[in-house]
């Protein structure tokens, strides 16, 4: 059932306090993702507005923010190029649809094995394909038609602007934390261009903007298999791009929070978001790492948020479109600059040669991945190499400590290693229940339970001892290995001080 998760008068006013905060900070992100994918600056924020509002309604993380994203915006730019922004709308549609089926299909667990190593690959792959992005707007079109750099005082007084886009994002923070930075270096930049006349471009430059409501709009394309074997790929990219972010950005407002999300609703609700998205006029998104930080350090944690977010969007959309005609370009450069230095995770440099040689290559691989291909690709190239690696080192690596207590007639078996997929096997071979005793004991403090593989096994290990007409004892298993166990359920002893806290990938508890 949909609550909007406020119980006071304060809790409302906070909610609402940290959806202008979003809103404000949107605005330019929303118009520069837009010109990433070649489309006009409306068609994001339109975006921006219908994906923010319909996935903070119909997700599943209260406090997360969605909207346009770079992500998306990248992959969309081709198919735009090539088709038209009609064939954007009817993928965008498609890839809401996929979205769905794969929330109803229960896949959203599996972002919950992603290794970090992919999580900080994606990362910073995501942040040097952002900043690759902008550097066509440092490309200029001469009489010609051919397009060549900038040189001179074009260059001079772009870089300029860009430059100061930058420091006073940085530097604001520092004195007052009341404005959204990113908005006060728009507007100063603005201002200055507008005063003093400066010829550089700026949003009207580029597209009119017109500030009205989105229109109900089924895309104008031909509905053939020919428009299908078109918009297809693109759309299967899409889908897995912004569920791939959006459940990692889940993940990390997840460990913030100290909650928890539920994937297969956040996967049906970012569908639902993208295939209303495209019929109204929307180039489609996703969950938004920077603007949900930016929500949740602003005291956001619940649907409130993200619903006021994106109604004041629209509010701006409607009465403050002008305004943002008058944007200039190397402003929203400047933006993104930012966003990339702050999406990049310079901490993964300092760290590379600690880590072990592995991880450090499944970083480099779904960074490079990222940059040469696309997110989605890279995403799942690192998690299969990432478990190729972990099973190939660890199937073998269980293995029990055997103490028999003869007084008691007890045999009691110390568990060590991890327990998955790759290591069931070598687990039920590790106990015969006819040669044991009456009385057995199985201690799991030394492992960890990972996945519905090694539930099985211990489900199908408890049977065996049943069928022998031996009493089995199992120890400190984590409550939700208790919760999914069902012919061992009642062999579980527990201890609420000791049982160890951890998530296991699993349908039924996602």
């Amino acid at each position: 059932m949909f609550k909007l998760g406020c119980g006071g008068k304060a809790c409302f006013q906070n909610e609402l306090l940290s959806g202008l905060t979003v809103a404000l900070a949107l605005v330019p992100e929303a118009v520069a993702f837009s010109f990433v994918a070649g489309v006009e600056p409306l068609v994001g924020l339109y975006a921006a507005f219908m994906v923010g509002l319909l996935a903070a309604i119909f997700g599943g993380r209260p406090g997360m923010i969605s909207g346009a994203t770079g992500a998306m915006a990248v992959v969309m730019v081709s198919l735009v190029a090539q088709h038209g922004v009609e064939y954007l709308f009817a993928a965008v549609v498609l890839t809401g649809v996929l979205q769905i089926s794969a929330g109803i299909m229960r896949l959203g667990k599996y972002i919950r094995i992603v290794p970090h190593p992919v999580m900080l690959g994606f990362v910073n792959g995501l942040a040097i394909v952002i900043f690759l992005a902008q550097l066509q707007h440092f490309q200029v079109e001469l009489p010609d038609g051919d397009i060549s750099w900038m040189v001179g005082d074009p260059l001079i007084l772009m870089g300029g602007l860009i430059l100061l886009t930058m420091s006073i994002i940085h530097f604001l923070p520092k004195l007052t934390g009341a404005f959204p930075a990113s908005l006060a270096a728009i507007l100063v930049v603005s201002l200055l261009v507008i005063g003093l006349d400066l010829d550089t471009k700026r949003v009207s430059d580029l597209a009119s903007i017109e500030g009205g409501l989105p229109l109900f709009h089924i895309p104008s394309v031909p509905f053939n298999l020919e428009t299908l074997y078109i918009i297809f790929p693109y759309a299967v990219i899409l889908a897995a791009v912004g569920l791939i972010e959006s459940l990692l950005t889940m993940t990390l407002i997840d460990e913030v929070t100290d909650t928890r999300g539920h994937g297969n609703r956040e996967c049906v609700g970012q569908g639902i978001a993208n295939s209303v998205t495209g019929l109204f006029g929307g180039m489609g998104g996703c969950a938004m790492i920077g603007q949900s930080m930016i929500n949740i350090n602003s005291g956001g944690r619940e649907r409130l948020s993200g619903i006021s977010a994106a109604l004041f969007l629209l509010a701006f959309i409607l009465f403050a479109s002008s305004l943002i005609e008058m944007i200039p370009l190397a402003a929203l450069v400047g933006v993104m600059f930012m966003v990339v230095l702050g999406t990049f995770e310079w901490s993964s440099l300092r760290i590379m040669n600690k880590i072990p040689a592995k991880d450090a290559f499944v970083l480099v691989l779904v960074s490079g991945v990222t940059v040469v291909s696309d997110l989605a690709i890279a995403v799942v190239v690192g998690v299969i190499v990432s478990a190729l690696i972990f099973a190939w080192e660890h199937a073998s690596h269980i293995n029990i400590e055997k103490i028999d207590d003869e007084v008691k007639g007890v045999r009691i078996y110390e568990l060590n290693g991890p327990l998955f997929f790759g290591s069931v096997k070598n687990f039920l071979d590790l106990f015969d229940p006819k040669s044991d005793p009456d009385e057995v004991v199985i201690e799991f403090k030394n492992s960890r339970v990972a996945d519905h593989s090694a539930i099985e096994a211990i489900d199908t290990l408890a049977e065996k001892y049943m069928r022998a007409g031996k009493q089995l004892h199992l120890r400190h298993l984590s409550p939700e290995c208790r919760t999914l166990l069902h012919k061992a359920g009642d062999l579980v002893e527990v201890n609420l001080l000791e049982d160890p806290k951890y998530r296991v990938a699993d349908d039924e508890l996602a």
